[in-house]
């Protein structure tokens, strides 16, 4: 299985995937997808956000277990950020027949489309719909850098954007979801463990910063009569490291956009896309707040308008209780399983608002992620595949 998906997206230049929602790399992955089930005689399905479902037992008898993951990736990600947690739920479902298991409730494995939000812009498009949290009008006028809307992007794809919304009734029917996944952090590796159980997922939140200044000669005009905004962007970069340090959370710019976009011309227009976590909501607030402050007092400065635009937040999530405790019984083994929070957003923990959701996390020996560089170990991802067996045992067989 991962031979036959490790080429489908992959740049040649960069060696990292740009499998972006709606495009034929993701027709590619969801094609993949979908024969995986069939060759298993599950029962395949596209729910109304495009989310991909395949079933052993009946999908409407409710109290199913769910495992997967998502098949996109941010521009040039790696390999494993995703299609680990897919491909190891097939796996994890081909060794529970090698056991001989029997399922007493349903199962399902789903890739859910847009998770990484890397062409439209929000994060796990696919499961905030279905969930409620992110509604239809405002999805079908999201838009990627060309100008495309997602609704058009459905349409090309053959999906029906009219469709979209909230699937209560599909996440009635879910009695647990687990979802593995590369961990994007080293503390798996720091504690010597293939795997390891989430405890909570830090808040986040994408804001939009606009400068807007005005577009003059690089040659002509002098400094003093600038309106540039890109050193108001610049200023507000270095304003987020040190406000995140500061407060111990995460800030990160990691894209922008320029207007005119031209080596002798002042820019006109600057959008940098900030990316901030922390611990707690609180401390989120304060630093994008003091990020915002920093921005706009600069811009003072520089002659330059700022505005602000939230795209999107997820709160805390902390995953169920019970459910996390039953995971770290059915994995304990001799020595007890890790248990760690992560910085790193999910579906599962969209889901965790409706649903009693679960993480497993595979060891990352360098904790890098969202970059060509990502690894695994394969013995690893076969603890993985094997620790993922014994929960969705534990959980739906007899």
């Amino acid at each position: 299985m991962w031979r036959d998906l490790l080429p489908v997206g992959r740049d040649s230049g960069t060696g990292g995937y740009r499998r972006y929602a709606w495009t034929p790399a993701d027709t590619d992955c969801r094609a993949w997808f979908r024969a995986q089930a069939e060759s298993r005689a599950l029962t395949y399905e596209v729910d109304r956000n495009g989310n991909q479902w395949a079933w052993q037992g009946d999908p409407t008898a409710g109290d199913a277990v769910v495992t997967g993951s998502h098949l996109d990736s941010v521009p040039d990600g790696g390999p494993f950020d995703g299609p680990l947690g897919v491909i190891s739920s097939f796996a994890a479902l081909d060794e529970l027949r090698a056991r001989g298991a029997t399922p007493a409730r349903p199962l399902a494995l789903v890739n859910f489309t847009d998770e990484e939000g890397a062409r439209f812009g929000v994060a796990c498009a696919g499961s905030r719909l279905s969930a409620g949290q992110l509604t239809p009008e405002r999805a079908r006028e999201l838009r990627d850098a060309d100008g495309v809307s997602l609704a058009r992007a459905m349409e090309a794809a053959g999906q029906d954007p009219e469709a979209i919304g909230p699937d209560p009734e599909r996440l009635a029917r879910i009695g647990a979801f687990v979802e593995l996944h590369i961990e994007q952090g080293r503390a798996l590796d720091l504690s010597g463990d293939a795997v390891g159980v989430a405890s909570a997922i830090w808040p986040h939140g994408r804001w939009r910063f606009d400068f807007t200044g005005e577009a003059n000669h690089a040659g002509t005009t002098r400094l003093e009569d600038r309106r540039d905004p890109m050193l108001t962007y610049a200023n507000t970069v270095l304003a987020a490291r040190k406000k995140a340090r500061l407060a111990g959370a995460l800030a990160t710019f990691g894209k922008v956009s320029v207007e005119p976009n031209g080596v002798n011309a002042i820019a006109s227009l600057v959008r940098g896309w900030l990316d901030s976590r922390a611990a707690d909501e609180a401390t989120l607030a304060e630093v994008v707040n003091a990020i915002e402050q920093a921005a706009t007092e600069r811009g003072a400065r520089d002659g330059v308008d700022v505005r602000v635009v939230r795209e999107s937040f997820t709160p805390v999530v902390e995953f169920a209780h019970d459910l996390r405790d039953r995971l770290t019984a059915l994995l304990g083994g001799a020595a007890p399983v890790p248990v760690l929070a992560t910085g790193a957003g999910h579906d599962a923990g969209i889901l965790s608002a409706t649903v009693p959701t679960a993480m497993l996390f595979v060891r990352n020996p360098t904790g890098v992620s969202h970059s060509p560089a990502e690894s695994a170990a394969e013995d690893d991802c076969v603890a993985g595949v094997t620790a993922l067996a014994d929960v969705l045992e534990g959980l739906a067989c007899r």
